[in-house]
């Protein structure tokens, strides 16, 4: 059987399944061993009874059992690194690649060429602290988690791709807290789907539910972030945050009950829905 016609039979019953046709290509491609270029040449060419197994039986790990593509294959790609992912740890999203990039672009609007300190908190894989500190090497970059499993996966990842970044084991500002630490920016991507929201089974069954859900509105962890945030922030400070769509007046409702004198917004991500929050406290704040 070909590449081509492995993908339009698999992609016909992902049709009929329900599923995402996008998958079986990605499947095919990345555990074909070729890359891109190689992949469309070869697209005509007999695949091999070993590596064609291969993708059938990932492909049917996708449309039967119904698990995420990015845990058959054991990586996600994020702001074009490869993150490491499995079951202790949320799959990143393009969303947050969004986020990660209005940091970045804030830092160089407010701290541009100076040193900064960075906290990522409820990092997962690390997707957003080891990206950050890849890509601007003067953010001093810590990242905390509860979960140990996910600050395994974390550890592993900054280690792969090079990043130095302080992983600490807590809930949320509590380990920054005692530590006394003091930072130039927090990020966060926390747990934002309110506890009875539908939400795909293919991501109910299969990610941390700890990573999921934020409470009965959704917005316990931002609530609890911001209540204690000014612990751990110089005055000087940029808070960012990946938010529900459907929250933006609740948010900018927290933000001000927090800090009233911080100058917050909220940015529409690459679908045109309400998603990342920055709050920008300048030297004069309380």
């Amino acid at each position: 059987m070909t590449y081509r016609t492995l993908i339009n039979i698999e992609s016909k019953r992902a049709e009929l399944l329900g599923k995402e046709k996008e998958a079986i290509k990605i499947l095919t491609l990345e555990l074909s061993g070729l890359n891109g270029a190689e992949f469309y040449s070869a697209y005509d060419e007999e695949i091999g009874e070993e590596k064609e197994t291969i993708i059938q039986e990932a492909i049917n790990r996708y449309l039967v059992d119904n698990i995420p593509v990015q845990y058959i294959l054991g990586y996600s790609y994020f702001f074009g690194y490869p993150f490491d992912v499995d079951e202790n740890v949320l799959i990143p999203r393009p969303e947050t690649e969004e986020l990660v990039s209005y940091v970045l672009a804030e830092y160089d609007h407010y701290f541009s060429g100076e040193e900064v300190t960075v906290v990522d908190i409820g990092t997962g894989s690390g997707a957003i602290a080891i990206t950050l500190a890849k890509e601007e090497p003067l953010m001093k970059v810590y990242a905390t988690d509860i979960s140990q499993p996910a600050l395994v996966v974390a550890k592993k990842n900054a280690q792969k791709l090079g990043a130095e970044v302080e992983f600490i084991a807590g809930d949320l500002l509590q380990p920054l807290i005692v530590r006394e630490l003091k930072f130039d920016i927090l990020v966060s991507n926390p747990p934002y789907i309110p506890k009875k929201e539908e939400v795909q089974s293919i991501v109910k069954d299969n990610e941390p539910h700890i990573a999921l859900f934020g409470g009965e509105t959704g917005l316990y962890f931002y609530e609890q972030i911001l209540a204690n945030a000014h612990k751990i922030l110089k005055p000087k400070n940029i808070i960012a945050f990946e938010h529900s769509y459907s929250q933006k007046k609740e948010m900018l409702t927290i933000a001000a009950k927090y800090f009233p004198q911080g100058k917050a917004r909220v940015i529409q991500d690459m679908f045109g829905k309400d998603r990342i929050m920055i709050i920008v406290n300048d030297d004069k704040d309380d």
